[in-house]
C-alpha cells in the first residue's frame, strides 16, 4: 500500500511538473493588434473629397480603420509633436522639416502637389485679375477690398502670410477678416461677403458649383502647394500605432495609390485636383 501511495504521489508531482514545463514553453498570448489609425491632416484633403476617395481602398486592402482629423496643417503638426496622431498628411514643408528634425516624425515622404490660387468675385473690385500673387495682394490692400483669411495657422494661412510679407504689407482693418475655419468654410464666407481669399485649387474646384467666385491670380511658382506624409515616431511616443502608420504611409506613395491621385477629379472637374509626386524631389516640382 505504501509503495502504491508513493507511486501516486510521484506520478502527481511528475504530471504537475510536466504541465508547468508545457506552460512555460507555450507562447504567450499576443496582444490584439491596434487596427485604428489616427490621420491628422489639412482640411483641403477632406474638403476636396480626396480622403473619401482613397481611404476606403486602404481600409479594404489592409483591414485597418482610418480616423481622419482634418484640422489644418498647423494643428496637425501640433498633434504630431504631442504624439496624438499616427500619421500626418500636411502641406507646410518648412514646418514639417522642423518636426522631422526634432525626431517627432519619421518616414517623411513626398506625396503630391497642386497649387494655391487667389479667388474673388466676378466684379473684381480691386482689379487683380491676371496679376501675380504679390501684386494681387497689394491691389486688394490698396483698394481695402474684403479679404477673408483662414487665420488658423494652416498651410494655406502660412502661405498667405508669406505673400503679405513679400508684399511688405501687414493686413489689418475692417477689410481684413479672419475666419478661423477650414478652407471650404472660408471660401463660403468670402463668397457671401463678395471678398477675396487664397485657396488651394482642389478645394476651390470642389466648391466651384456652389459659389460665384473666379480664379483671378494663378501660376506663380511661389504658389506651389506641396503635400508630404509621415509617421509620428513610435520610439518617442509609445501609444503610436507603428504598424498601422507605416502601412498608411506606404499606401500613400505606392504606385497604385499615386495613379488614383492622378485620376482624382478628372471625371467631375475636367482636370486632376492633385498631381502625384512619390519618388520625386521637391526640386523637380513646378518645372
Amino acid at each position: 500500500m505504501k509503495s502504491r501511495a508513493k507511486y501516486l504521489v510521484t506520478a502527481a508531482l511528475l504530471a504537475l511538473l510536466a504541465s508547468l514545463v508545457l506552460a512555460g514553453c507555450s507562447p504567450a498570448p499576443q496582444e490584439e493588434q491596434n487596427k485604428e489609425i489616427i490621420l491628422a491632416t489639412t482640411t483641403s484633403t477632406q474638403d476636396s473629397g480626396l480622403l473619401d476617395y482613397i481611404l476606403p481602398k486602404f481600409e479594404e486592402k489592409t483591414g485597418y480603420t482610418v480616423k481622419p482629423i482634418a484640422v489644418g496643417t498647423g494643428a496637425a503638426l501640433a498633434m504630431g509633436e504631442k504624439g496624438e496622431a499616427d500619421v500626418l498628411l500636411v502641406h507646410a514643408p518648412a514646418d514639417e522639416k522642423k518636426l522631422v528634425d526634432s525626431g517627432a516624425a519619421i518616414n517623411y515622404q513626398l506625396v503630391m502637389h497642386n497649387d494655391f490660387i487667389v479667388i474673388g468675385p466676378t466684379a473684381d473690385p480691386a482689379n487683380v485679375k491676371g496679376s501675380q500673387a504679390v501684386d494681387a495682394f497689394k491691389k486688394i490692400a490698396t483698394a481695402k477690398a474684403i479679404f477673408v483669411s483662414r487665420g488658423d495657422e494652416s498651410g494655406t494661412h502660412k502661405k498667405e502670410k508669406e505673400i503679405w510679407k513679400t508684399a511688405g504689407i501687414t493686413p489689418e482693418g475692417d477689410w481684413y477678416h479672419q475666419s478661423g475655419t477650414g478652407m471650404g468654410a472660408t471660401i463660403n464666407i468670402a463668397n457671401e461677403k463678395l471678398g477675396y481669399t487664397l485657396s488651394d485649387r482642389a478645394t476651390y474646384l470642389a466648391q466651384k458649383k456652389n459659389i460665384k467666385m473666379e480664379i483671378l491670380s494663378e501660376g506663380d511658382k511661389s504658389l506651389l502647394n506641396v503635400y508630404h506624409v509621415m509617421q509620428v515616431n513610435p520610439d518617442k511616443f509609445t501609444k503610436v500605432n507603428e504598424a498601422g502608420g507605416k502601412a498608411l504611409v506606404e499606401f500613400m506613395v505606392a504606385p497604385d495609390t499615386q495613379k488614383l491621385i492622378e485620376e482624382f477629379g478628372k471625371d467631375k472637374y475636367g482636370e486632376p485636383l492633385f498631381f502625384p509626386d512619390a519618388g520625386k524631389s521637391e526640386e523637380d516640382l513646378g518645372k
